[in-house]
């Protein structure tokens, strides 16, 4: 454990105000005790901020402390502050660095200064330290080096600290300590106040040894007592060679010092001691603490001799050191001579390079990968070492840019003069004529001057401006100038860099670093108003601001600072970056964007004041006070005027009109209440993320309304814990249960306000009458020790309710899916208390209970697929869709979606989710023409979210799509040929073909077969075309729409086809509905396909009627068979499928429960014959080919790894726009793979030189992966994904990162495993046939599955329940347990990877390797997937 860990825990605990100085070394223990119910108020003191201004604001608490690296400019504005400090509790902790240099200064006005050289000093200091502020209510200075010990730190306990800080003075001391100091010694202090200081010291002494056990000595001697030469240290020195004669004498209490003390430790015997003190960076004669050593001195008759010396970096000191340093000291006469001892640093302190944070590089990236060469960052670290640790300070960069223009305007000047002159040569003159023309211009200037130097060396010309041109050649090319600074600007605009930059009209750009989470925001302090950079600079006039952050729109930060470098004049950059430690993921710092974004207070917009309109909105939501500016400016105004919508489109928050709505219903619900008041109310609350439970808590509302009761139904976090303070209605609380035994999203607000007024005894639920019925799965989490999490809500919020003054009407009831009927079970016991307690219960109800509408409904009622959906797209109220619409838009290939990131804060807001949609294209068999890819990648920016994905479909997905872009999005991939019709729903949906690059015959046969599968299979309505293509029925709707194929009804569940190519299996055939395994004849022409029914993947945890499957080979049929054997197949599922049950409706459950072989004589006999029986085949991969291949007719492919399909530009990897350029001059076809991989293909030889070009320059030809990376593949997830119930696409990279460096260390770089990650049971990255697989089961968590076939010829099973993966992705939510990072998935994986890599049979696969070892038993059907699962003999574990 570190001293840092060790201090900060000491920090967290003892303190009511917790200021933390920003960067912050001590954050990630503060967020690993964020989960403890008593915390500080932790404030973020930004790098060059006031941090004394906060510890003096907050002066009244019982205990403030700060911790701060020992930098320069923070000590430096602590000590103007610290004599008022003084006197107050406070404990300033100071992680050192090498040198006391800095922290030092800070000794002459604290009482106390306390110095910690090992990681235990520092835990037992820091303890001390808060109690002597703590009793003596005085500033503590605490300095510790932040060192790590091998051996175990001894803590005090977590919930001992307080009580320690709290308890009364002078405890009892134990017989066996000894005090520190006798009461003589403490008395002949010569200064009253030290005196009194140092008896203070002492008792918080002997009261933290009571506690720890271990002595704390101010003073303390190691080596013989009659020792000639003493060495005094300040500083930290751990090693203490021994040395004949020589006595070290250690302070760990620097103030008071008392000379007593020093006389006591330094032996009569000595004649020569020396002082060695930690600073490196000291100008005057003396250090510090030399002169208070030789007054102590003073005091003897026989006085040694004192040497003042430099203490470098001890660790490693040895005897011989120490030899020399004596030997140094006997050859030097002077007294002011500085000795040294141990290694001095290369650098000092002030030449030390500054490490950019590895986030802040993703800026930094993007400036040097748009500029190159042009690129000059003039506070750049690298500077440092030529001009001292000042260069990096914004306010000097400034200074140097205006010396760099001065330099450039000299420059310039000295060409006029020779231009002027009459003897320059007709060619240097034509040169320096165009370099003074386009001396702005990047790419001219460069090569003019250039050419300029290069012709002034080949022909030297005698003149003053000549030779001075040569001086300033550096300055010839134009420069995009940056100045990078941080959000610290923000506190003291007036009197900061910025305000002298803005004003000196100098063409410089400033980028500007905001790294302060949005959802810290709250623990800011308030009495630090953090100013709005960007409205400061605009209202200067003259300056270009722009407002970006990399991790929400990448394209919008590009166009932000290339407008600002083209801009003339000052121009600000305000970059969003939220982390809160250097450890934070990208996945963290992407959510914090997402929040700060979508919620309006980070704003994406451009003020350019050259153009008519000056401001342009780049993000959705915009904060009241950019508002107010832009209406103060006018510019609204004159917007408003030529274009009212759009003015109020502009300056719209997000979801205002939604409130408003909602603020109108609450009206409505409100007069109905009124109404009926007289009956006796019942109000129903219910928490339900998939649904069932608001299905129960409706059912409960009808049926009491049957009974006379007046129901009101709402969400339990619509209501609110303060909402049923005082409510007199009986209320039935019904709430499922999600993930590890947590809350359901809607109710995790309630939740959070029920246990922190259950933490203050409150009674806020007085009198209320309640009950409640919880759902949940017995078995979800199989393992006895996880057994209390089954149905836990419901639990935990009985008993908080009753303990907060609630009188409980009628028990809890608990439905288990487990139970016969599932949660009906328990409902029935449940229901009949409740209408008892009630007094309803002799109430007969003769009307038949409403039959609840199911998706059948909705398709019968919906006209052929339209429903409501023309309408619900005209509202403007609300981002979302009726809910029955939504089920039909899935036919239209549409998903409607919300940012789940930011749900709960939006919630928080009062506004509606942030719906938007998926739309997910028709394409058969994965071929698109370069237009076509360029419309799609056009698509993406202008209607999606900037980005789209390849799908494990074979077909593009667009995401983020919000409603009233949804119809042009449509209309503009059916301009491009393409259609979303039947892409999802209950329909078959996009056929899928292998894309087999070397067989160019073949793939042209296996692509058209699919195409022909596809329009066979289509729907018929022309609701498609009504809705979205505006194309309505002819003649007043005489023609009706017919699905001859489908019916009114359609499927029961979606259908699903692929046609493999042997031997490359891509596809996954097995794990379609129905796959076509093509048969290839001796000429290589096709002979027909193998024909596999019933495969699929979707299971429901916990439901065992649930399973996956893999697909039966049930004969042969030729290519022009092949659509009417898919017809027969449909129409048999069609009408055979179980339509009361979704859970149980695929393909797969009606063949196990027809029997196969009764299935197979119904399809036959729709077709009128008997397929033949199956062809030989061969399966040996189901991963991609990778590279470059050439096909039969002599055009060449190149398979690219895009990870898990998502094309986009990151910093490094602009992958979106390299397939867009190289879409603009390819002339043959794309690709797209099942496993989310793309080909360009078919290239003649003409264009391959210039493909290759292309690919290498955005590096889109790099395969450098490993084959576990190239084998993975994962399903969308979070945060738009609405069944995800765990991450995957955003998460499995970080997995590969880990795993492969496995691999790689057993010597399996190159050897695949197919590794697939899904963040929900349902599939959709076909994990139930990888080798190696992960499914979500709630956040954080996941089933792992083994023994897959590594061709998709097998299933695999559940090895282990679950896996504690992703450490705080949700930090929003108290009830969530991710504590933990990878620690049991490598611990298994790594075992059985090395002896995979040991033990494998020649051409063994993972796969196989763990059924033949016995860490798995093979899946022989899908019947039999939970047999055997949990592992086998020594390796089982129950799930």
């Amino acid at each position: 454990m570190s001293a840092l860990s060790t201090v900060a825990r000491i920090a967290f605990l003892a303190s009511d105000v917790l200021v933390d100085s920003q960067p912050s070394s001590f954050s990630t223990t503060f967020n690993q005790l964020a989960h403890l119910d008593r915390k500080p108020r932790i404030l973020s003191a930004p790098l060059g901020s006031d941090a004394g201004e906060i510890i003096l604001r907050n002066t009244d608490s019982k205990l403030v402390s700060l911790t701060t690296s020992a930098h320069t400019q923070v000590i430096t504005r602590l000590v103007l502050h610290l004599a008022e400090i003084s006197t107050h509790p406070v404990v300033l902790h100071v992680a050192l660095q090498d040198d006391l240099s800095d922290v030092i200064l800070l000794r002459a006005a604290a009482p106390f200064f306390i110095v910690s050289s090992t990681p235990q000093q520092a835990h037992d200091n820091a303890l001390l330290a808060s109690r002597l502020a703590f009793t003596q209510r005085k500033a503590v200075v605490h300095a510790f080096f932040p060192g790590t010990s091998h051996e175990p730190i001894s803590e005090l306990p977590a919930d001992q600290v307080l009580p320690f800080l709290l308890s009364e003075r002078h405890p009892t001391t134990p017989g066996h300590v000894t005090p520190t100091s006798t009461e003589h010694e403490s008395e002949s202090l010569a200064d009253p106040t030290a005196s009194l200081l140092y008896k203070m010291y002492e008792t918080a002494a002997l009261e933290t040894l009571s506690q720890t056990r271990r002595p704390l000595r101010p003073v303390y001697r190691h080596g013989p007592a009659e020792a000639q030469t003493v060495i005094l240290t300040f500083g930290e020195m751990t090693a203490c060679p021994e040395v004949e004669g020589v006595a070290y004498v250690f302070h760990s209490l620097l103030c008071p010092l008392p000379p007593s003390r020093l006389l006591h430790a330094i032996p009569t015997s000595a004649t020569r001691v020396i002082v060695l003190e930690q600073v490196h960076r000291w100008t005057t004669k003396f250090l510090p603490l030399y002169l208070e050593v030789v007054s102590a001195l003073q005091q003897r008759e026989n006085r040694p001799t004192v040497q003042s010396g430099i203490l470098g970096k001890a660790e490693h000191i040895t005897a011989q050191d120490v030899q020399a340093l004596l030997e140094q000291a006997a050859s030097t006469t002077s007294v002011t001579a500085r000795l040294t001892l141990g290694t001095s640093p290369s650098v000092t302190s002030d030449t030390i390079i500054p490490q950019i944070p590895k986030h802040e590089l993703a800026y930094t990236k993007i400036l040097q990968h748009l500029f190159s060469e042009r690129l000059e960052i003039v506070n750049d670290p690298s500077v440092v070492t030529a001009q001292g640790s000042v260069a990096t300070s914004p306010e000097y960069a400034l200074g140097r840019v205006r010396g760099l223009v001065d330099l450039r305007s000299e420059l310039s000047s000295v060409v006029d003069d020779l231009l002027q002159d009459s003897s320059t040569p007709s060619h240097l003159h034509s040169l320096l004529s165009k370099w003074s023309m386009s001396k702005d211009d990047p790419v001219k200037s460069n090569t003019f001057g250039s050419q300029i130097v290069q012709s002034l060396k080949d022909e030297p010309i005698v003149h003053p401006a000549a030779a001075r041109i040569l001086e300033l050649q550096a300055h010839l090319p134009a420069r995009s100038r940056w100045i990078i600074g941080s959000d610290a600007w923000s506190y003291d605009l007036g009197a900061s860099g910025l305000h002298h930059a803005l004003a000196s009209g100098l063409n410089v750009n400033i980028l500007l670093l905001d790294t302060s989470p949005y959802s810290a925001r709250a623990t800011a302090d308030p009495a630090r108003r953090k100013r709005d950079v960007g409205l400061y600079a605009m209202n200067y006039g003259n300056v270009f601001v722009a407002s970006c952050a990399v991790f929400s729109s990448y394209s919008q930060v590009l166009q932000s600072i290339m407008e600002a470098d083209q801009y003339n004049g000052p121009s600000v950059v305000l970059a969003h970056l939220p982390y809160s430690s250097e450890d934070a993921s990208a996945l963290e710092v992407l959510k914090e964007t997402k929040l700060a974004v979508d919620a309006g207070y980070w704003p994406l917009y451009r003020w350019d004041p050259t153009r008519d309109e000056p401001f342009s909105l780049d993000s959705d939501a915009i904060k009241n006070e950019l508002k107010a500016f832009l209406d103060r400016q006018n510019h609204l105004s004159q917007v408003t005027l030529a274009r009212p919508n759009l003015a109020s489109e502009l300056v719209s928050s997000l979801g205002g009109r939604v409130q408003e709505a909602r603020r109108a219903r609450a009206n409505a619900a409100y007069g109905d209440l009124l109404a009926g008041m007289e009956q006796k109310p019942l109000l129903i609350l219910y928490a339900s993320d998939g649904g069932a439970a608001e299905k129960v808590a409706k059912r409960l509302a009808g049926r009491g309304a049957a009974r006379g009761l007046a129901t009101d139904l709402k969400a339990f976090d619509s209501v609110g814990l303060e909402g049923l303070r005082g409510e007199e209605a009986h209320v039935a609380f019904i709430t499922s249960t999600a993930g590890q035994g947590e809350p359901p999203q809607n109710g995790r607000q309630f939740f959070k306000a029920l246990n922190a007024a259950v933490l203050r005894g409150e009674d806020v639920l007085a009198g209320l009458k309640y009950t409640v019925f919880a759902m949940g799965d017995s078995h979800y989490w199989p393992r006895p020790e996880d057994a209390g999490y089954y149905n836990k809500p419901g639990k935990d919020l009985d008993a908080k309710v009753e303990k907060l003054g609630g009188e409980k009407v009628a028990p809890v009831g608990l439905g288990d899916d487990q139970d016969a009927d599932g949660w009906k079970t328990g409902y029935a016991v449940w229901e009949p208390a409740l209408w008892k307690a009630l007094g309803v219960d002799s109430i007969e109800v003769t009307e038949a209970e409403p039959e609840p509408i199911t998706n059948e409904h909705i398709k019968a009622a919906s006209g052929y697929l339209r429903g409501t959906i023309s309408e619900g797209l005209e509202d403007t109220t609300t981002g979302a869709l009726a809910p029955s619409d939504t089920q039909l838009t899935k036919f239209h290939g549409i998903y409607q979606q919300d940012d789940r990131d930011i749900r709960d804060e939006r919630q928080a807001q009062g506004a509606e989710p942030a719906y938007s949609f998926m739309i997910r294209v028709r394409m058969p068999g994965g071929v698109c023409t370069p237009d076509q890819w360029l419309q799609m990648d056009q698509i993406a920016d202008e209607h999606g979210c900037g980005t789209f994905k390849i799908t494990t479909r074979q077909t593009f997905q667009f995401h983020g799509v919000i409603k009233r872009h949804l119809k042009p999005a449509i209309q503009d991939i059916n301009r491009a040929l393409l259609d979303t019709l039947a892409a999802c729903g209950d329909v078959n949906r996009n056929v899928v073909c292998s894309s087999i690059p070397t067989m160019s015959k073949l793939h042209n046969e296996v692509f058209q077969f699919s195409k022909d599968v596809s329009e066979h299979l289509i729907p018929r309505t022309t609701a498609y075309h009504e809705i979205w293509l505006d194309k309505k029925l002819v003649a007043g709707e005489a023609l009706q729409d017919h699905e001859p194929l489908y019916g009114e009804f359609y499927l029961p569940r979606k259908f699903k086809i692929a046609v493999a190519v042997p031997p490359t299996n891509d596809v996954d055939v097995f794990a379609n509905d129905l796959g076509f395994i093509a048969i290839v004849g001796k000429s290589g022409d096709l002979e027909g396909f193998n024909v596999t029914i019933g495969g699929g993947m979707g299971v429901t945890h916990g439901n065992k009627k649930t399973y996956p499957r893999i697909g039966d080979v049930v004969g042969f049929c030729t290519p022009e068979q092949g659509r009417f054997v898919a017809e027969a197949i449909m129409l048999t599922q069609r009408d055979n499928g179980n339509r009361a049950d979704r859970k149980n409706a695929r393909l797969k459950y009606t063949i196990d429960r027809m029997g196969l072989p009764a299935f197979q004589a119904d399809f036959e006999g729709r077709l009128g014959y008997k397929l033949p029986p199956a062809r030989p085949f061969t399966f040996d991969r189901n991963v991609d080919d990778f590279g470059w291949h050439t096909g039969e007719d002599g055009k060449h492919h190149f398979t690219m790894f895009i990870e898990n399909g998502r094309v986009q530009d990151e910093p490094g990897r602009d992958f979106k726009t390299g397939l867009r350029e190289i879409a603009k001059v390819h002339k043959g076809t794309f690709r797209l793979t099942t496993n989310q991989h793309l080909l360009v293909s078919d290239i003649p030889d003409v264009d391959l030189p210039e493909i290759k070009r292309l690919l290498a320059q955005y590096k889109l030809d790099n395969l450098n992966h490993s084959a576990l990376r190239l084998s993975s593949s994962a399903c969308v997830a979070f945060p738009t994904c609405g069944l995800a119930m765990a991450e995957s696409e955003r998460y499995l990279p970080l997995l590969v990162d880990k795993l492969e460096k496995i691999c790689e260390k057993n010597g399996l770089r190159n050897d695949a495993i197919v590794m697939r990650m899904t963040g929900c049971p349902n599939g959709c990255a076909r994990p139930y046939v990888a080798e190696l697989a992960f499914i979500g089961k709630a956040p954080g968590t996941y089933l792992m599955l083994l023994g897959g076939g590594y061709y998709g010829q097998r299933m695999n099973k559940i090895y282990r329940g679950y896996f504690l993966l992703l450490a705080t992705l949700h930090t929003s939510n108290d009830f969530e347990s991710e504590t933990v990072t990878e620690p049991e998935i490598l611990a298994i994986l790594e075992p059985m990877i090395r002896r995979y890599a040991l033990e494998r049979l020649p051409g063994e696969r993972f796969g196989d390797f763990t059924i033949r070892v016995g860490y798995i038993s093979a899946t022989t059907s899908g019947k039999e997937w939970y047999a055997g699962m949990g592992g086998e003999g020594q390796w089982r574990e129950s799930v």
